[in-house]
């Protein structure tokens, strides 16, 4: 029978990781491609210390909260939070379990096991070695969540797949016989669709978007970083003209021709056989976490038929088009709903 020490225990713990994962979530999108984590440190059920990584390359969670601490020898009796398992290894910054075995803190207490092949286990593992008393799996499905693109990256070797798409009530994508730019949803969604771009690391389009649209696929409406652009063209067949070649951002180019760089664009000649696996391992081996996909239908249908995506974010307009591209369909899947302006939109979590 658990007693009430240990029910207080566990409260307890849920109460500091949580504010180790608002911590964590400040850096998102700058932490990329290193994950979100924050760390607080607590003396006799005050919190002495806190800090989060910041930005890729900069100092870690668990240093900055140690650094934090103004009276070091509290440490010696202190429980510190963290909501990722403490790095073993050199990188950028040295491992932060040697660095919380240097200053004795007796406990740890971490939401997630690190499922990159450099840590996986081996950063808990070194402090049990050290003595140090380690609880794991704390907030544990709030820590991957929140991680979701890393996790996926390190576990499933690709990159966390985002579909968007826009429909109108009933049910379309595009009027028929679309000619130029089409823009059915409100300015609220246009300005958090560019907000999205700005959180991915790439944005991937197929190439009759390209040529229909000439989309720039960069960040207007907020300030942020551009993502990747990427499409696929099999027989080079777009535009050099098109604004997706343009210098705003760097592009990638999926094609059965050529291996060529030209100013910001990089062709790379790839197998059409199993073309959505051959991309997402090409995305994986030159370290792209995220992708968000923006259409149009045949792409989205591709990603969908292969159940290679993990979200999908679809606004529906009041519009009424009577006739045109039918939306895809997620079978037996719903999500959350809210409004976003005049628009309806639906996130759902492939499970």
């Amino acid at each position: 029978m658990y007693s009430f020490y240990y029910f207080w225990c566990m409260q307890n713990h849920d109460f500091f990781m949580q504010i180790c994962l608002n911590l964590a979530s400040k850096a998102f999108p700058y932490n990329a491609p290193n994950p979100m984590v924050g760390c607080v440190i607590v003396c006799d059920n005050k919190i002495i210390g806190q800090g989060y990584h910041k930005k890729y390359g900069k100092k870690h969670a668990e240093v900055n909260a140690i650094e934090s601490v103004e009276n070091k020898e509290l440490l010696l009796k202190s429980t510190l939070y963290v909501n990722l398992e403490p790095c073993s290894h050199f990188g950028k910054t040295p491992p932060c379990s040697n660095i919380i075995i240097k200053h004795k803190i007796p406990n740890v207490v971490i939401g997630c096991v690190d499922s990159n092949s450099k840590v996986s286990g081996s950063g808990i593992q070194k402090l049990k070695d050290a003595g140090i008393n380690v609880s794991t799996g704390i907030l544990e499905k709030k820590s991957r969540y929140l991680n979701r693109r890393f996790f996926t990256f390190h576990e499933k070797k690709r990159p966390y797949i985002i579909l968007k798409w826009a429909k109108s009530k009933d049910g379309l994508m595009a009027p028929k016989n679309q000619t130029g730019s089409f823009w059915m949803t409100s300015k609220e969604s246009k300005k958090l669709v560019h907000r999205w771009r700005s959180e991915e690391q790439a944005i991937l389009v197929g190439k009759n978007t390209v040529i229909k649209d000439d989309p720039q696929l960069t960040v207007r409406e907020c300030k942020g970083k551009n993502p990747i652009r990427i499409t696929i063209d099999k027989k080079l067949q777009i535009s050099k003209d098109m604004k997706i070649f343009n210098n705003d951002a760097s592009t990638i180019v999926f094609n059965q021709i050529m291996n060529k760089e030209i100013n910001t664009t990089k062709f790379f000649k790839i197998s059409f056989e199993n073309l959505i696996d051959n991309i997402l391992l090409y995305l994986y081996k030159i370290g792209i976490q995220s992708v968000i996909i923006e259409g149009g239908q045949k792409i989205l249908k591709s990603f969908i038929d292969i159940n290679q995506w993990d979200e999908a974010r679809i606004f529906t307009t009041k519009k009424m088009l009577k006739e045109g591209l039918k939306s895809p369909i997620l079978v037996n899947l719903k999500g959350v709903k809210k409004q976003i302006g005049d628009d309806t939109l639906e996130i759902i979590h492939n499970k």
